[in-house]
């Protein structure tokens, strides 16, 4: 393999930072994406080799500026949108709508 997720990551990255008893979450939002991922992936039949092999199927740009958890949630909409579930259509609308309601 020769791919921007390969083991030993990529030249000119620099060294991977490691952070001192860092917390499983970081943020709020990390705890539900953690949530909505297990309880959706395991309706739809995904397994955690799909879910990694979906993560690998993010564009390069995508996948070396998200966020470990945002990995997840880009990966489960592509799962949904394989299983039938969703549309990305549909992802969009709701997240548009969420991000109008938005209290701040």
């Amino acid at each position: 393999m020769d791919g921007i997720h390969d083991l030993g990551g990529m030249h000119g990255f620099g060294p991977v930072e490691r952070e001192e008893d860092e917390p499983v979450f970081h943020h709020d939002w990390e705890k539900r994406a953690f949530g909505i991922e297990f309880f959706t992936g395991s309706r739809i039949g995904t397994t955690g080799d799909k879910g990694r092999h979906a993560i690998e199927r993010l564009a390069p740009a995508t996948y070396l500026t998200a966020s470990y958890y945002e990995k997840w949630m880009l990966a489960l909409e592509l799962l949904l949108e394989e299983h039938g579930v969703l549309t990305r259509q549909e992802i969009a609308r709701r997240m548009a709508e969420l991000v109008e309601n938005h209290d701040g």
